[in-house]
């Protein structure tokens, strides 16, 4: 058991003999926050605000996408620190690895790959789904008529469309990162004049009275008329919807080994990408319902429908073109990361090792881009769009709230905590608001934070369970919200009061432990927003994923290799300072650094 231990939560370390990284450093801060918008600005600005204000939020889904944002914003704030401290390819995984150890990342690597391979499949998707609606449907008849699929947890038809889709762009990634990043800044700026458009189009024909529409004109089934039609319940239910729209951004932080200078481009460009995404998720949806009542939106093409409407035939056609590029560009910037992804798992070993060769040529994960256009597309041909979405939603959530927890777990402790403290049960307790005046991270203060962040996850969950089981108008249920959320403020204030890390970095999220507590917060309350048959087949994914890692990943971990090199390094060093040495070591490198091996542990 103790091996076993040992092994789940060995931490990434460099290997001492590890070059520069394979792939080429092209991409800079503008090529960085083109990728991030790209990725986003798609599927949710055309397709997501119509199908959630239809019947889930109505006019409220500006608000489900400003509930979005700010869970989005926590999580995108906490990525900017990681990508700060660790310029890797393989985004929270590789940050996962590095702060808690080998099981947690591969489940986080694990998410991620369901993260991107649903998101480029549902792009896809939806692509198809929107140039059908240009055709009246004909594809999608034709298809459900000759090959209708009679299957609960899969579409209705085949849908080849996006099956090409996915291989033609997975054939464009692989000839190169600043080729398709070229590419996709074309698209990007492409999409930015479009929704400008609508946003100046749509104001000029927008009209108040579509926000306070009274009951009585309201068709049955579409809620109580009025800005909030479904309640609360459809706002935050619309907001996990919506969240799907901000994902992507995180792709990003996948760069780290193919941006120029990543530690201050990445973090920037995270930020400045969150800010433009947020901006056109408001305005479009604001202009859209105010347009056309929200029972009256087509929810497969909501934009050229509502021109229709309004007779403005020429920006129809102007928003259907520029929403085609939208949505090649959001398909391209799904599936950058995924190969990258594949790439630093297999690197290290979790995953199979071939999925990390480089192509001499183009400098890209050739295998690993092959692997993910195959798996995507046969995704996009067999699932439909809301199957696709929700499942993406609560891997990427999963994935946010482990990122958030190890930027406080990172906050709260130094890499040299050697000073001794004692453990007493007094000074424990003193500690929890630093009654005795640690100024400096010890062994003390990072464990009372890593337990507090365990049992802040903990409630967390319960607030959660709760919210579901009472009634929000019962006073039983708002007494044991009001207990549990007065806890969970209790557990921040603890946390806060631990002296924090020293290192200097050029990003750091501010307000610790506020803003990661608040995105842990965020991100488990919008999973329990999902319904079972999504937790349901994300434990299978999971239950697949574990099964390759304890048969696989485990034993072939090259983090195993890395630790042995480090003992010979070590050992090395202590035999050239004429210091003892087991003589049945035979090490293999050489300190090469003038006698002054102390410059290998700083270094490592």
């Amino acid at each position: 058991m103790t091996n076993l231990w040992k092994a789940l939560t060995r931490r990434k370390t460099e290997d001492v003999n590890e070059g520069e990284s394979q792939l080429a450093r092209v991409l800079n801060l503008f090529d960085l926050t083109a990728l991030g918008v790209g990725s986003t600005l798609g599927l949710g600005v055309y397709v997501l605000a119509g199908q959630v204000a239809f019947n889930i939020a109505g006019p409220a889904v500006t608000i489900s996408f400003l509930i979005a944002a700010i869970a989005s914003a926590f999580a995108g704030i906490c990525y900017a620190e990681f990508a700060a401290r660790v310029p890797k390819a393989g985004s929270a995984y590789v940050y996962s690895y590095v702060t808690i150890g080998e099981f947690v990342a591969f489940t986080i690597g694990w998410n991620l790959i369901l993260e991107y391979v649903i998101g480029t499949a549902s792009v896809a998707r939806g692509l198809s789904g929107y140039f059908d609606s240009l055709i009246n449907n004909n594809m999608s008849k034709a298809l459900n008529e000759s090959m209708h699929i009679d299957v609960d947890f899969l579409g209705d038809y085949p849908d080849f469309l996006s099956f090409g889709m996915v291989l033609l762009l997975a054939a464009i990634l692989a000839f190169g990162a600043k080729e398709s990043s070229f590419l996709n800044n074309i698209f990007t700026t492409v999409n930015l004049v479009t929704i400008a458009i609508v946003l100046v189009a749509g104001a000029m024909n927008a009209n108040v009275d579509n926000w306070r529409i009274p009951k009585k004109d309201v068709p049955e089934g579409f809620g109580t008329g009025g800005f909030m039609p479904f309640g609360i319940a459809g706002v935050m239910a619309g907001a996990a919807k919506c969240f799907y729209g901000f994902v992507g951004f995180d792709c990003i932080a996948t760069t780290g080994e193919e941006a120029i200078n990543p530690k201050r481009n990445i973090p920037l460009s995270i930020v400045v990408s969150l800010i433009i995404i947020f901006l056109s998720y408001f305005g479009v949806s604001t202009v859209l319902t105010m347009m056309l009542p929200y029972y009256k939106q087509d929810k497969d093409a909501p934009f050229p429908h509502a021109f229709d409407s309004v007779e403005w035939y020429t920006i129809k056609w102007i928003v259907t073109i520029g929403a085609v590029f939208a949505l090649c560009t959001s398909l391209l910037g799904a599936m950058f990361p995924l190969p990258r992804i594949l790439y630093a798992m297999g690197k290290d070993g979790i995953l199979f090792k071939r999925l990390s060769t480089v192509n001499s040529y183009t400098k890209t994960p050739l295998l690993a881009t092959i692997v993910s256009g195959i798996f995507a597309s046969i995704m996009a041909m067999l699932f439909n769009l809301d199957q696709l979405v929700d499942m993406m939603s609560i891997g990427t959530l999963l994935a946010y709230t482990i990122v958030a927890i190890c930027v406080l777990v990172l906050r709260y402790q130094d890499e040299e905590m050697t000073k001794l403290v004692s453990v007493k049960a007094p000074n424990v307790f003193r500690q929890f608001f630093n009654g005795n005046s640690f100024r400096e991270p010890n062994s003390m203060t990072s464990s009372i934070t890593k337990v507090g962040i365990v049992v802040f996850a903990i409630f967390c969950l319960v607030w959660c369970s709760l919210q579901k089981v009472f009634d929000l108008d019962s006073t039983g249920g708002i007494v044991a919200l009001s207990l549990v959320g007065a806890v969970l403020i209790l557990i921040c204030v603890v946390i806060g009061m631990q002296p924090v890390s020293t290192i200097e970095l050029t990003f750091k999220v501010p307000l610790v432990p506020f803003v990661p507590c608040l995105s842990v917060f965020a991100n488990l309350y919008l999973m329990f927003q999902l319904d079972l048959n999504t937790w349901i087949r994300f434990l299978i994914w999971i239950v697949i994923g574990y099964v390759i890692y304890f048969c696989y990943g485990m034993r072939n971990s090259t983090q195993i290799s890395r630790s042995r090199s480090h003992a010979e390094v070590a050992a090395s060093a202590l035999q050239n300072q004429g210091q003892h040495v087991n003589p049945g070591f035979e090490p293999d490198y050489k300190v090469e650094n003038g006698g002054r091996p102390y410059e290998f542990s700083e270094k490592l």
